[in-house]
């Protein structure tokens, strides 16, 4: 069976996309956490240790606090409380936190940094898989043992108001509640206020043991304008008086009833300097943790600083305070603080309660569990208790009994700070039949695409699949029987969950045939390359084939880029990678027009086709004879002219001074977005605009920004879409200045801002009309075969539709780099493509690199705090999640789309060869493929690496949606060499 180039890489890319999602659902496991203590009787306490005495001290204790209100302020950074800004704007906090009844500590949360893991973590106690920053989109019901089922069972009665994430997690669980969406960030005042509006009636009423309040605006205001900005310290005063406001109520209650209450203050999760959340840096996982009761007397002089703990602490820490069995997945320890006011038989007795808890787990996950420090340290402390209980029971009261109690105490601290410790370094069950079932087949279509290079890149752009040959046939049932019997051996014998063993037997069917028939294809094409192997001694290689220095430094730099891959510090600072690999880029390019324009003819015997020396032709079957020189001439720009020398005057000056201008240009636009860790927190351009101090100087870059991209795009679009496009960029301006990043001319001051629905809808209206716009002449086209116009100009009014939409999605400040984005396009396609006659898989590897560069100019990095998520709700004003996951990712990944784009539209319209685009096609799924290829190797090897999910795991979903998106760009060069055939 025939295949064309981009269909075969198109297929091949799309089976990739399945490999890595096997990969990625068995190195992220979302094991459903057993329910036992739900569903049956939960287990009896353990008793109270004893030796020779029996104690009658069987039960849980009696709860410590009448009612618990937990306060949770999303992205409450622990400096907005314990620094400068919780003195200024938190004064009432402030007090508490220095002369109150209050102990208060820094919690870490771990990584990632969003909402639904930590709530997960702050009620069960457990450390969630990195997965869950993914189910954040959608959370789905809690099964695994917490704090909120605990006090359900218990006959608590329980109210919410706040993040619906709660009510997703915990279905049914609240007498009361009022959820609200926690993915609208353009709303950081009614979401607020939808919340406090519940509280007055609440806290006047009895009926209730435990109210929970999830506010979300503080973390909106981070993701619109960062935490430098001015509404930051507008919504900490205003927490802070709803703080007054509880802590007021509950201190008027205590006094009728004499039983103390506790109000809980803390933070999910931090926010980085950007306003963003999901990753480890210090700010976003350093939180308040403030514990306020009238239980906690403070004599004068009595000055608490705020100790050091971790998140999975507070689970523990509110069971015992309510009186309910600790979570039995819990790593955290008992916050001690909050009970050493109570007898000291109590605390050993909730001191043992949450060792036994903490050991218990130990057993279940480490088979070697006696040997731990942290078991040992347990048992001698619970020896210790029994002792101590022993002489109490005896009604000893002399300084021996208090001595031996202070040591036991020390004892079971010092063992419950290590089990926990112990506890969460435990790393995760991988599902590895899963994943090495995804590593298998993207290594078979990886090395397929390798394979075929040969007839891939040949002036046909086909390639024979021989899928219904008698050995072809013989090898793939044989195949398909081995793979079925080592499936149903490895799902019969394996201890822990599988996800591929628990699909159907038409899933794993499917993909087992999948696999057979990937890997029959290798095997014939490594027949034929041998084959044409045993010919090359007939048909020796043209003697003047050879590789030009830019080859030589596309494939050097992609094999040092995947090699870089295996370093935490190169996956962090990635972008100085890319960088590097555009700056050698552009001074190749710089010597291969100085070598055009001096030399001249001269350097033209030297020269081979590009055909033959592309950086794809690796595989020794290319000097086969059989593959002609004809077979591989390259793409030539039909109105090109043949050399630098017949250009112009000014544009061979032009052309010599491009590649310099293009440094420029990356050198301006490095210094706009400081990104990936280690120089993150230095001061950029960025950062400076952003200041509300130089707004002025913003709006005017935002203006002049969006007339550059006017100009730059304008020039190849119909009439019509040059009116929608110069409407709709001025529309941009207005929708940013209405929600006030920028100033109108005739504004002094941004005070009337509002969510801009209205201007962004009308943005909105003109991207889909260019679209349309340009697909009705692609469709026109297919009609009008013989008009080459209508196709080109159709493809280019997509591009500008895309670019509308960046300029839409992109905040202010990073304008410019679509500016620049454009203008590099522009001169490269003008002064480097055309004149030096490149082909299209070396154009395709250009294009691919300055995606991946421009993606990190635009402030991304492989760190989830950088995407950012406020571009996934612009012209809505309710969370509608495929528009806003859609916006989310066109704007993290807009620079590698729009040179995709850009890439399409010009070897649609430059080359006279119909095979470029098939050709671009394989080149592209081929350079996407590397990368992702190695790294699944790669973090599969380090699984058990101390970053492996700091560092190697968000980079690994990155690669999974890069993936994606390739595919998708893999599908549109195949529609439109489509059309290119028909036509």
């Amino acid at each position: 069976m025939r295949l064309g180039s981009g269909t075969f890489a198109a297929c091949c890319v799309v089976i990739e996309v399945l490999g890595v999602a096997l990969f990625l659902r068995g190195f992220f496991p979302a094991p459903v956490r057993s329910s036992s203590r739900t569903e049956h009787q939960a287990e009896p306490p353990a008793p109270e240790p004893s030796t020779g005495a029996s104690s009658n001290w069987t039960k849980l204790p009696p709860p410590l606090f009448s009612k618990v209100v937990i306060m949770l302020i999303d992205a409450l950074r622990d400096d907005f409380v314990f620094g400068s800004k919780g003195v200024k704007f938190m004064p009432y906090t402030t007090y508490l936190v220095e002369k109150g009844a209050s102990h208060s500590f820094v919690a870490e949360a771990k990584p990632p940094t969003v909402t639904m893991p930590r709530v997960k973590a702050l009620m069960t106690g457990s450390l969630p898989g990195f997965i869950d920053v993914v189910r954040n989109l959608n959370s789905p019901a809690l099964l695994e043992d917490n704090v909120i089922t605990q006090a359900k069972a218990a006959g608590k009665r329980m109210i919410f108001y706040g993040d619906e994430t709660w009510v997703k997690l915990f279905p049914q669980h609240f007498v009361e509640y009022d959820g609200t969406t926690s993915f609208f960030v353009s709303d950081y005042t009614e979401v607020d206020d939808n919340v406090t509006r519940h509280l007055d009636k609440v806290l006047k009423r009895g009926d209730w043991d435990v109210l929970i309040l999830h506010y979300l605006g503080l973390d909106h205001i981070g993701h619109i304008s960062g935490p430098s900005s001015p509404l930051i310290g507008h919504k900490l005063s205003e927490m802070d008086n709803i703080l007054m406001k509880i802590h007021t109520s509950l201190l008027s209650e205590e006094r009728e009833n004499l039983s103390p209450n506790l109000l809980v203050l803390c933070g999910d999760h931090g926010m980085s300097e950007t306003g963003s959340h999901g990753a480890s840096s210090m700010e976003e996982v350093n939180t308040p943790l403030i514990l306020i009761s009238s239980a906690f007397e403070r004599k004068p002089g009595d000055i608490r600083h705020p100790k050091h703990v971790q998140q999975t602490d507070l689970a523990a820490t509110l069971a015992i305070g309510l009186g309910l069995p600790i979570p039995e997945n819990s790593v955290g320890s008992l916050l001690f603080p909050s009970i050493e006011g109570r007898p000291v038989r109590e605390q050993l007795r909730f001191l043992h309660l949450n060792a036994v808890q903490l050991s218990k787990l130990l057993q279940e996950n480490v088979p070697s569990y006696k040997k731990e420090p942290g078991f040992e340290q347990f048992k001698m402390a619970e020896r210790l208790h029994g002792n101590w209980i022993r002489l109490y029971l005896e009604e000893n009261t002399s300084e021996v009994l208090f001595n031996l109690g202070t040591k036991v105490r020390r004892q079971y601290l010092d063992a419950l700070r290590t089990l926990s410790l112990s506890l969460s370094r435990q790393v995760a069950q991988y599902d590895i039949y899963s994943m090495l079932v995804g590593t298998v087949m993207v290594l078979e279509v990886l090395t397929l695409l390798l394979l075929s290079i040969p007839q891939a890149l040949s002036s046909k752009a086909e390639l024979e699949v021989p899928l219904w040959s008698p050995v072809f046939s013989l090898l793939f049932y044989l195949m398909f029987l081995v793979l079925s019997a080592l499936h149903v051996i490895v799902c019969t014998s394996a201890e822990s969950s599988c996800y591929f063993c628990g699909l159907s037997w038409l899933m794993a069917g499917g993909v087992m045939v999948l696999i057979s028939a990937l890997l029959c294809a290798v095997v014939s094409a490594l027949a034929k390359m041998f084959a044409s192997g045993k010919l090359l001694s007939k048909n020796p290689a043209h003697p003047n084939s050879r590789w030009s220095e830019l080859d030589v430094v596309i494939l050097l730099g992609t094999t040092g880029h995947v090699l870089s891959l295996g370093a935490s510090s190169f996956i962090e600072e990635e972008h100085q990678t890319w960088y590097f690999l555009v700056n050698t880029l552009c001074l190749a390019l710089c010597h291969e027009i100085y070598r055009n324009c001096f030399l001249g003819d001269d350097c033209e015997p030297r020269r081979c086709s590009h055909g033959e020396r592309g950086f794809v032709n690796t595989a020794p079957a290319l000097q086969d004879g059989s593959i002609g020189h004809d077979e591989l001439e390259p793409h030539r720009a039909s109105k090109s002219p043949t050399s630098l020398n017949t250009l112009r005057g000014w544009e061979k000056w032009m052309a010599m001074a491009s590649p310099w201008v293009i440094l420029t240009c990356c050198r301006l636009l490095r210094s706009l977005n400081q990104t990936g860790v280690q120089w993150a927190h230095r001061p950029d351009l960025g950062h400076w605009l952003t200041s509300s101090d130089h707004k002025a100087e913003l709006s005017v870059l935002a203006a002049l920004s969006l007339i550059m991209i006017f100009a730059l795009v304008q020039r190849r679009c119909s009439l019509t879409s040059k009116v929608a496009m110069a409407l709709g960029l001025l529309g941009v301006y207005c929708y940013r200045a209405a929600i006030g990043n920028i100033l109108f001319p005739w504004q002094r001051d941004s005070k009337d801002i509002s969510k801009g629905l209205i201007e962004a809808r009308f943005v909105h209206v003109f991207v889909l009309g260019i679209l349309f716009t340009g697909t009705k002449d692609l469709l026109k086209s297919q009609v009008i075969a013989a008009d080459f116009t209508i196709k080109t100009v159709g493809l280019w009014e997509i591009y500008s539709g895309l670019v509308l939409l960046a300029a839409l999605l992109f905040r202010p400040h990073n304008l410019p780099v679509l500016v620049f984005s454009l203008l590099i396009q522009t001169i490269m396609t003008k002064f480097v493509w055309k004149p030096l006659r490149h082909d299209a898989a070396e154009i395709t590897v250009m294009h691919y690199w300055f995606g991946q560069a421009f993606f990190y100019f635009q402030g991304n990095s492989n760190n989830i705090a950088t995407v950012d998520i406020s571009a996934g709700f612009v012209g809505l004003d309710t969370y509608v999640e495929v528009p806003a996951v859609f916006l989310t990712a066109f704007a993290t990944f807009a620079g590698p789309v729009l040179w995709a784009s850009h890439l399409v539209s010009f070897l649609s319209s430059e080359t006279s060869s119909g095979s470029a685009l098939s050709h671009a096609c394989f080149c592209y799924a081929l350079i996407c493929s590397f990368p992702v290829s190695a790294y699944i190797i790669l973090v599969t090897s380090l699984r058990y690496h101390l970053f492996i999910w700091s560092v190697f795991s968000p980079k690994l979903l990155y690669e999974g949606m890069h993936i994606l998106i390739t595919a998708a760009i893999c599908v549109f060069f195949t529609a439109m060499d489509q059309t290119n055939t028909k036509s």
